[in-house]
């Protein structure tokens, strides 16, 4: 059996700290802040507008995060992604389903099959799903789960319900719901002509414009994944007009107290493996949070230099993967386009 060993935070995902550089006590009167809950986990806007109060925002967040919820959360019995889990095969999805689905469709292809959303009847095998049931997976249950998990087992139709080939594939859109969530309301902000602002679930980040109270683009830090350092913060990043997700396996895990190995939440779909890989966390920048989330999950469990050349093809991704070599030391691996981010600390 499994003990949960799970380092408890705020955030399901790895840790992302937001730094207002050069922060000065005389804040302008425009510039505000909001936080809450959403998605189960935390949420921080920072936005500049004297016009758009945070009354009416946090009502259309919440309008945004309920709206993802009925759609698409796993945790939800009655939701859409809940229905067609249990086989309903007649629901007609939303169109923020249609979205993230072809989304989820376009990253699959070009990450060949390492992001895959139908690898959620193995994260619920792992007690990583809603049930949270704590089991060992046997090599046969491996096997059998793998039988029904990929994403070309189940399709949209014309009619916009979707057909599964197994009745028990599951599909999990956690891994690029969340960054849907943060385009959505970034997009509000656009929209009401809010022209600097960060928005940021969870650690997953759209930044557009400079930071109010510095005139600079916002400054971002990216979490140490060795928390038994010093270092707090591995690298820092200024971000302007780009989406930024981090991905991680050093924060939600569990221990295996017969093998002490660790099952990390990065689960491998094609091998159903969901041991670590010498990648502790992989940050993408993107043009939207929806592609940065999915393509950082696929990062997590892609062999390290199929992923390398994977982000060198893509041509509107920059990534930054943090390794851990053989003798257990932590390097930095950045792609070409990721250095003009950097900031000098």
């Amino acid at each position: 059996m499994l003990s949960i060993l799970m380092v408890l935070r705020k955030f399901y995902s790895v840790f992302i700290f937001l730094l207002l550089v050069n922060c000065k006590n005389n804040q302008k009167d425009d510039f505000n802040q909001l936080r809450g809950y959403a998605l189960g986990t935390t949420y921080s806007i920072s936005y500049s507008s004297s016009k758009l109060t945070k009354n009416l925002l946090s009502q259309k967040i919440d309008s945004i995060i309920n709206v993802i919820n009925v759609s698409m959360s796993t945790y939800d019995k009655d939701s859409d992604i809940s229905k067609i889990n249990k086989g309903d095969s007649l629901l007609e999805v939303d169109t923020h389903f249609i979205k993230v689905y072809n989304k989820a469709t376009e990253v699959w292809k070009k990450t060949k099959g390492y992001f895959d959303p139908t690898v959620g009847a193995l994260v619920n095998a792992y007690g990583f799903g809603p049930n949270r049931t704590h089991k060992t997976v046997s090599p046969y249950q491996l096997e059998q789960i793998l039988k029904y998990t990929g994403w070309d087992k189940a399709k949209l139709t014309s009619k916009n319900t979707i057909q599964k080939k197994h009745p028990n594939l599951f599909f999990d859109f956690n891994a690029i719901a969340k960054g849907y969530a943060v385009d959505l309301i970034s997009e509000y902000l656009r929209l009401n002509q809010v022209s600097s602002f960060l928005v940021e679930i969870g650690g997953e980040i759209v930044a557009q414009g400079v930071s109010p109270k510095s005139n600079l683009p916002w400054k971002i830090a990216i979490d140490n994944p060795k928390q038994d350092e010093e270092k707090k913060f591995i690298q820092t990043i200024f971000l302007n007009n780009q989406a930024l997700a981090t991905s991680g396996n050093y924060r939600k895990y569990k221990l295996d107290k017969k093998t002490g190995k660790r099952h990390v939440h990065s689960i491998n779909p094609k091998t159903g493996n969901s041991f670590p890989s010498e990648v502790l966390s992989a940050s993408v920048i993107a043009p939207s949070c929806m592609v940065a989330d999915a393509f950082a999950t696929a990062l997590m469990v892609m062999p390290f230099e199929k992923s390398k050349l994977l982000i060198e093809k893509e041509l509107t991704l920059e990534a930054l993967w943090i390794i851990e070599n053989k003798k257990g030391a932590v390097e930095q691996h950045f792609s070409k386009g990721f250095y003009k981010n950097l900031s000098e600390n």
